[in-house]
């Protein structure tokens, strides 16, 4: 939300000013004038309820401190609106809060951490290596941050739009062969990096970030590129599905194809699994997503390896597949493993 509260602190930082050097405060743009008893009140919620929220939202608990702006009061009001109306129920909007909360979280940090090398740049630029330069880079962050908010907030209105758009087609289309929404029958696929561990002692921080932001980009456009969605990340690792298993395979060579086999790269390991999967607040969850992260503990480099309900699901005029030797895998017992490539 945006405001223009006239408590917002105008001009120049400067970083010895205790209040100028609020970074919350500038950012939020109004004063905060609530603690939380305070907000309930103001809100006419249940302190208790309005305490579970703000939790489910990621932020920690502030006691009896001043730590609430008009703005939270207005957020809150609109969640128990909606449950007053009917819509929904107060779990169901703890649970959609949740998902809200972890979502931001997540993007504010990637764009903070993303603006943060132009940051250092114009500083550097306008500054040199004056003693200045803290000052310089404080001012330069938050008039980025105050030119870039209002833009990027309609981006994320319209990119929500769009996957909701997205989401929901997939709905219409698993109502059709589904009792079930939650359940549906995919591919999954879990890409990993090759001793990443390893890798990660002999490079820099920032050589290592620069490598996992890399993976991330490169396997999120081979999974778009083949109408998949890409359902986390998790530094070394990505985890994909497909309704389809010959396209989750194909994202599979595709990540293999820009990772694995580029020299500058390092090696990547892909497994497969198909089943029933449970879906919920965006995440998947089941069998086959434990399964997939299971396969490539015993794939070979830059190879695709699948379980055996993939392999019966690809065509045979198109796929070679071959079981390997049975081996334990960790919560399924004794497994036998199945290679697979193009004929």
């Amino acid at each position: 939300m945006t405001s223009t509260d006239s408590s917002a602190p105008e001009g120049p930082v400067d970083p010895d000013d205790n209040d100028a050097g609020d970074l919350e405060q500038h950012v939020l743009g109004e004063a905060r004038v609530f603690n939380a008893l305070e907000l309930a009140e103001s809100t006419g919620v249940d302190l208790d309820q309005a305490r579970r929220l703000w939790r489910a939202l990621g932020f920690p608990e502030h006691g009896s401190a001043t730590a609430f702006t008009q703005s939270d009061a207005q957020a809150l009001s609109t969640l128990v609106g909606l449950v007053d109306s009917g819509l929904i129920d107060f779990d169901l909007a703890v649970n959609l809060t949740r998902a809200v909360g972890q979502t931001m979280a997540r993007l504010s940090d990637w764009e903070v951490s993303a603006l943060l090398t132009r940051v250092l740049e114009l500083a550097r630029e306008r500054a040199g290596d004056h003693e200045g330069a803290d000052g310089d880079r404080l001012a330069i962050g938050l008039r980025m941050i105050e030119e870039f908010s209002e833009p990027f907030e309609e981006l994320l209105v319209y990119v929500w739009r769009r996957h909701l758009a997205a989401a929901v087609g997939r709905m219409e289309a698993l109502g059709a062969r589904e009792e079930d929404l939650h359940t549906t029958r995919l591919t999954v696929g879990f890409a990993d990096i090759v001793q990443f561990t390893a890798l990660s002692n002999q490079l820099t921080e920032e050589r290592i970030g620069d490598l996992v932001e890399l993976f991330e980009a490169r396997c999120a456009d081979v999974v778009a590129s083949q109408r998949g969605r890409v359902i986390k990340s998790i530094g070394d690792s990505v985890l994909f599905v497909h309704e389809q298993p010959v396209p989750a395979y194909e994202i599979a060579e595709g990540i293999i194809t820009v990772i694995g086999r580029d020299t500058r790269m390092p090696d990547v390991r892909v497994g497969l699994a198909s089943g029933l999967v449970v879906q919920r607040l965006g995440d998947v969850f089941g069998p086959p997503v434990n399964m997939a992260a299971r396969l490539t503990a015993v794939a070979r480099r830059n190879r695709v390896i699948i379980d055996a309900e993939t392999a019966g699901l690809l065509p045979d005029d198109q796929f070679e597949t071959r079981r390997l030797a049975a081996r334990p895998v960790r919560g399924f017992g004794i497994v036998e493993p199945v290679a697979v490539r193009r004929t």
